[in-house]
């Protein structure tokens, strides 16, 4: 079991990589359209979608569910992935808004890019990064979402400042993910597998 955080951050984009590469594979949790509309996505804007920009997505919930993106906002997605929140953040800010999506693996950026070609947006941009070292400038985001990445992260505090280091005074944070109970044994952790499981 990976130790340290940069064991962590490259168990995770292992693991990240094959559903990126082939997400009809994954057995430990669900991805994709179906996963999607469980956790409260709209079912028409899913079904509405090509498959390739739909079949990968491995979120924990729906952190556009959190509050209203605006039209000329600009969102930055931690953790993109294949891109789906981007994407369809992309959509509600229109053409005077930017979408920027964050993630450390590269196969997950490069489908992002693609899913964003297919659907002819423009609005938004994929970089490959950590999180906890972000790219962007001071006080340049409106909103950031993220969706299920936090706990993938060795680094919470760090990621949390970046985050709010980017924000705009009157920004926030929109995060959908999971944590363990207390009542969770480090043996049950132990049993758990890869740290992305």
């Amino acid at each position: 079991m990976p130790t340290t955080a940069e064991e962590i951050r490259a168990a995770v984009e292992r693991r990240f990589a094959q559903v990126a590469r082939s997400p009809e594979q994954e057995r430990k949790f669900p991805v994709g359209p179906a996963s999607a509309k469980k956790l409260g996505y709209d079912p028409q804007e899913i079904d509405a979608l090509p498959p390739l920009v739909t079949e990968s997505f491995c979120g924990v919930g729906n952190p556009l569910g959190l509050g209203e993106v605006r039209p000329g906002q600009t969102v930055l997605d931690l953790g993109s992935g294949p891109g789906l929140d981007s994407l369809l953040a992309a959509r509600r800010v229109g053409p005077t808004g930017k979408v920027v999506g964050v993630d450390l693996c590269p196969e997950m950026v490069e489908k992002a890019r693609r899913n964003a070609s297919l659907l002819g947006l423009r609005n938004v941009e994929f970089m490959q990064a950590q999180i906890e070292n972000l790219p962007l400038p001071d006080a340049s985001v409106d909103v950031v979402i993220s969706n299920g990445v936090f706990n993938l992260c060795p680094d919470k505090p760090a990621v949390l400042a970046e985050a709010f280091r980017v924000l705009r005074p009157g920004g926030r944070l929109q995060m959908a993910d999971i944590l363990l109970h207390d009542d969770v044994t480090p043996e049950e952790v132990a049993q758990k597998g890869e740290w992305s499981d």
